[in-house]
């Protein structure tokens, strides 16, 4: 467990989810970490926004699929009415719809709902940081799925990317395509700290968060190509 000084407030998180048992198993792995401060619980999207608003909540632990309003949607008006207030989604699916749904609707990050304790702590610490923190078999899965521009392949340019130096859609291309930032360092005969440049300059140009979203935005913009998601829509989070 990690300590915290009696001088730093704690992290003040709700819980939505419309299993009781699920809210209250989330609690009890939460509440004896003394850097949590488990404020209140919802059953549904709208709920969750009404106590996250009411409340405080500095992170809202998110189940994805619940009644009257669905996580996504809750997100979604969490991120328009609350900035302040971090999303962290959870699922039992971790089929690429829902990420890319979290995601895109604000989410700071996605975890399936087997994740461990540790895991869970340390997504709600980060997401709390201000930064973005996605499952890597969810990230490795996003990308298998929607992406196969072949590694070194040539393809036509979309037109409208904006601000985009011609390096930096290079740098994004095969960030999109999987390749980490010594991989792409290597391919472009540049140093790694170079890249981490373009990256953050990239992020800043697309308003961007995070490497998962310059995936899907990447996709979206055609800069890869993209293909349905086969298989169960539904998924369980177990097939990644």
């Amino acid at each position: 467990m990690t300590g915290t000084r009696p001088d730093t407030p704690r992290i003040r998180v709700l819980i939505a989810d419309d299993q009781p048992l699920v809210r209250r198993g989330l609690s009890l792995i939460l509440s004896p970490d003394p850097s949590f401060e488990v404020v209140g619980e919802a059953e549904d999207g709208a709920q969750a926004v009404a106590l996250a608003r009411r409340l405080r909540a500095d992170v809202v632990v998110m189940d994805i699929r619940m009644p009257v309003l669905d996580g996504v949607g809750a997100t979604g008006e969490l991120a328009a009415t609350l900035p302040g207030c971090r999303v962290l989604a959870l699922s039992t699916f971790d089929m690429d719809e829902y990420v890319v749904g979290a995601l895109r609707a604000g989410a700071c990050g996605f975890l399936p709902k087997d994740s461990s304790p540790e895991d869970l702590s340390a997504a709600i610490r980060t997401v709390h940081a201000g930064e973005a923190v996605v499952a890597p078999r969810l990230l490795t899965r996003l990308i298998s799925t929607y992406v196969r521009a072949p590694h070194g392949a040539s393809q036509p340019l979309p037109t409208d990317l904006g601000e985009l130096t011609p390096r930096e859609v290079e740098v994004w291309r095969l960030m999109a395509t999987g390749l980490g930032n010594a991989e792409i360092a290597h391919d472009l005969h540049i140093s790694v700290s170079t890249v981490k440049n373009y990256i953050t300059s990239i992020f800043g140009k697309l308003d961007v968060r995070d490497r998962a979203q310059a995936v899907i935005a990447a996709y979206e913009s055609g800069l890869v190509t993209a293909r349905p998601a086969t298989g169960n829509p539904r998924g369980d989070a177990n097939t990644a």
